[in-house]
């Protein structure tokens, strides 16, 4: 069901975590057996959906592999805005798939803001996950003062408030972003894009999801646009029209025209 769902898989190393999960489920709904929890999955999408939330893993930090947004901010989003200037837009969409609690799209977010080359530009940030949860979290944009430890103060003071123990994110981030629900299992509204994150997300994939959830990428992208994976995460071996680049300490896979 899990797989069928969500194309999530689990093998001997991560299965003791759904197992976990299932049985703190089945207590406390106080249900006699793994069938009755599964009929009753089966007959509530709801319950289903706070399942499948609570078998994800949602572990992420700003900034994750730093060298992606110096990639973005001084290759990426120059070059694109570049072309785009050609036909006379202004509009840069990115999305980033399998959020979690939303410190990947305000990272991306800040660096937009950051870059000089897209003064003037619209920006519009899609970010969305299968766990609710975690989009509930995203949204409020609190996080914890210890996740900010390599972060420079200036960037800090300048898109979050501090509160005792906690920064929160401003308006002026927010209002770049779009949360959703989204099941990469499922194809996308979302359509038009020029870059998309989905970082440490299909290396819980089996190889036919992968395939299937890159090629839904490769659709939604526009000609030439950008894709960024996880540090452990590869399309290597795998039939694809995405192109290998290598930016300083960053890949990143590009859509040919």
């Amino acid at each position: 069901m899990v797989y069928e769902e969500s194309g999530i898989c689990f093998n001997s190393v991560n299965r003791v975590v759904l197992e976990s999960r299932i049985n703190e489920n089945i207590r406390a709904r106080s249900l006699p057996d793994y069938d009755a929890y599964y009929q009753y999955l089966k007959k509530d999408r709801e319950s289903l959906k706070e399942f499948l939330d609570s078998v994800t893993t949602n572990l992420t930090k700003f900034f994750r592999n730093e060298a992606q947004f110096v990639s973005l901010k001084q290759t990426v989003i120059p070059e694109i805005v570049a072309r785009k200037a050609k036909t006379g837009s202004r509009v840069l969409r990115i999305w980033s798939a399998g959020c979690s609690t939303g410190e990947e799209p305000y990272s991306i977010a800040i660096t937009v803001r950051e870059s000089e080359a897209l003064r003037g530009s619209q920006v519009s940030i899609f970010a969305s996950d299968i766990s609710l949860k975690s989009l509930i979290a995203a949204k409020e944009g609190r996080y914890r003062k210890d996740k900010f430890e390599q972060i420079d103060k200036a960037i800090i003071d300048k898109y979050f408030d501090a509160m005792a123990d906690e920064y929160i994110v401003r308006d002026e981030l927010k209002k770049l972003i779009t949360f959703d629900y989204h099941n990469l299992k499922h194809p996308s509204a979302i359509k038009n894009l020029d870059i998309i994150f989905c970082r440490n997300v299909i290396i819980y994939f089996d190889a036919e999801s992968q395939k299937r959830t890159i090629d839904q990428f490769y659709d939604v992208l526009n000609a030439e646009g950008y894709l960024y994976l996880g540090h452990s995460e590869s399309l290597f071996g795998m039939q694809t029209s995405f192109k290998f680049n290598k930016m300083d300490d960053s890949i990143v896979y590009t859509k040919g025209l």
